[in-house]
């Protein structure tokens, strides 16, 4: 009797596919981040919460959020295919697609902030906290932190003119629909960096990069610089050209901060 044999296709797990709902946690990143400690880790894995209680922001700063308003998401990801690319490009892709999301309800004007802010016009609509986790020297791990200003109108006192889609649009959103919505977004953009399109991911992120080409005050240390936005690099270096320098030069993330006039 001849036996038959067949191969199971690869099953490919989507962002989003499992996606865990919490009313409240301290940090989403921190709940995502004990998975992959505790070995109960899956790709793809989103975890959503209704409130954060100690919410992470970009260097160590903390991202308020108004409880039930807003995307408070972090997503799992294997980075195990995608350990040869410099890992700025998955955080261009993370800010392409909540770029990607933002843009299709406020319909224009949003831009990406280097290294990974959301703005609408000159306010920050939304941020981005990746947390890579390394064995040894190989990068095994990627927790991407979105935190997305939805329905919240009202903002703690000095936060820099934040945004939120209500604002913009004048309605009301369900911020766990549009989470899942994203995670569509995001699936679509790891595929770009699976596929090796790393072109296409820096070319859109530079398309839409806050002030290219414009000129703009950076403040780095003590000193003031009156500069021209040129670009990134593929390892998530801001270019600039100072004025009155001819030299192009590049900057580090947490090297320089924005200087806005209001």
């Amino acid at each position: 009797s001849g036996e038959l044999w067949f191969t199971l296709p690869k099953i490919t797990i989507l962002i989003g596919f499992k996606f865990v709902e919490l009313s409240t946690v301290d940090s989403t990143n921190n709940y995502a981040t004990a998975l992959i400690h505790g070995g109960q880790a899956t790709h793809g894995a989103a975890i959503f919460a209704h409130e954060q209680t100690a919410g992470k922001g970009q260097r160590g700063k903390q991202w308020d959020s108004e409880k039930g308003s807003n995307i408070m998401l972090s997503v799992i990801v294997d980075t195990t295919p995608i350990q040869h690319l410099p890992p700025f490009l998955l955080s261009a892709a993370t800010a392409l697609a909540c770029h990607q999301l933002f843009q299709s309800y406020a319909l224009s004007e949003t831009f990406i902030k280097w290294p990974n802010d959301i703005y609408w016009r000159d306010r920050k609509a939304g941020g981005i906290l990746i947390e890579n986790i390394y064995r040894g020297k190989e990068w095994q791990w990627a927790v991407i932190g979105m935190g997305i200003n939805i329905n919240q109108i009202r903002f703690p006192e000095g936060r820099l003119r934040p945004v939120s889609l209500k604002q913009i649009t004048g309605k009301t959103h369900t911020p766990t629909l549009l989470a899942k919505e994203l995670c569509t977004y995001l699936e679509q953009q790891w595929q770009s960096l699976l596929d090796n399109r790393q072109e296409e991911i820096l070319d859109a992120y530079q398309a839409n990069l806050f002030k290219n080409g414009e000129q703009v005050r950076l403040k780095k240390e003590n000193q003031l610089l009156e500069t021209n936005i040129l670009g990134i690099t593929t390892e998530g270096y801001l270019r600039t050209q100072v004025t009155k320098q001819d030299k192009e030069q590049l900057f580090t993330v947490g090297e320089v901060e924005w200087m806005f006039d209001h």
